[in-house]
Protein backbone atom coordinates (compact mmCIF):
# COMPACT_ATOMS: atom_id res chain seq x y z
CA UNK A 1 0.00 0.00 0.00
CA UNK A 2 1.51 3.37 -0.96
CA UNK A 3 2.01 6.07 1.63
CA UNK A 4 -0.68 8.71 1.99
CA UNK A 5 -0.80 12.15 3.62
CA UNK A 6 -1.47 11.87 7.36
CA UNK A 7 -2.37 14.26 10.15
CA UNK A 8 0.45 14.97 12.61
CA UNK A 9 -1.49 13.23 15.41
CA UNK A 10 -1.72 10.03 13.30
CA UNK A 11 2.04 10.11 12.74
CA UNK A 12 2.64 10.57 16.46
CA UNK A 13 0.30 7.67 17.30
CA UNK A 14 2.18 5.34 14.95
CA UNK A 15 5.56 6.44 16.30
CA UNK A 16 4.42 5.87 19.89
CA UNK A 17 3.23 2.36 18.96
CA UNK A 18 6.71 1.78 17.49
CA UNK A 19 8.29 2.68 20.86
CA UNK A 20 9.14 6.36 20.37
CA UNK A 21 8.48 8.80 23.22
CA UNK A 22 8.02 12.57 23.23
CA UNK A 23 11.21 14.40 24.20
CA UNK A 24 10.63 18.10 23.51
CA UNK A 25 8.94 20.61 21.23
CA UNK A 26 10.41 23.74 19.68
CA UNK A 27 7.82 25.87 17.95
CA UNK A 28 5.72 23.63 15.73
CA UNK A 29 8.21 20.73 15.57
CA UNK A 30 8.08 17.91 18.11
CA UNK A 31 11.02 15.60 18.76
CA UNK A 32 10.41 11.91 19.48
CA UNK A 33 13.18 9.50 20.49
CA UNK A 34 13.45 5.72 20.70
CA UNK A 35 15.26 4.01 23.59
CA UNK A 36 17.86 2.70 21.12
CA UNK A 37 18.86 6.27 20.17
CA UNK A 38 16.89 6.92 16.97
CA UNK A 39 15.26 10.35 16.82
CA UNK A 40 12.44 11.78 14.69
CA UNK A 41 11.22 15.33 14.18
CA UNK A 42 7.49 15.64 13.49
CA UNK A 43 6.01 18.88 12.10
CA UNK A 44 2.93 19.62 14.21
CA UNK A 45 1.18 21.74 11.57
CA UNK A 46 -2.58 21.85 10.99
CA UNK A 47 -3.90 19.81 8.08
CA UNK A 48 -2.25 16.88 6.37
CA UNK A 49 1.48 16.23 6.37
CA UNK A 50 2.52 15.61 2.72
CA UNK A 51 3.83 12.22 1.59
CA UNK A 52 7.46 13.40 1.13
CA UNK A 53 7.51 14.54 4.77
CA UNK A 54 5.94 11.26 5.92
CA UNK A 55 8.68 9.45 3.98
CA UNK A 56 11.29 11.60 5.77
CA UNK A 57 9.79 10.63 9.15
CA UNK A 58 10.06 6.95 8.17
CA UNK A 59 13.68 7.40 7.11
CA UNK A 60 14.53 9.15 10.40
CA UNK A 61 12.75 6.42 12.37
CA UNK A 62 14.49 3.64 10.47
CA UNK A 63 11.16 2.01 9.55
CA UNK A 64 10.10 0.47 6.26
CA UNK A 65 6.73 1.23 4.69
CA UNK A 66 5.55 -2.29 5.63
CA UNK A 67 6.55 -1.77 9.29
CA UNK A 68 4.89 1.66 9.26
CA UNK A 69 1.61 0.25 7.95
CA UNK A 70 1.66 -2.42 10.69
CA UNK A 71 1.48 0.25 13.42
Amino acid sequence: MPLRPLRAREIVRKLERAGFVFRRQTGSHARYVHPDGRGVTVPMHPGDVPVPVVRSVLRQAGLSVEEWEAF
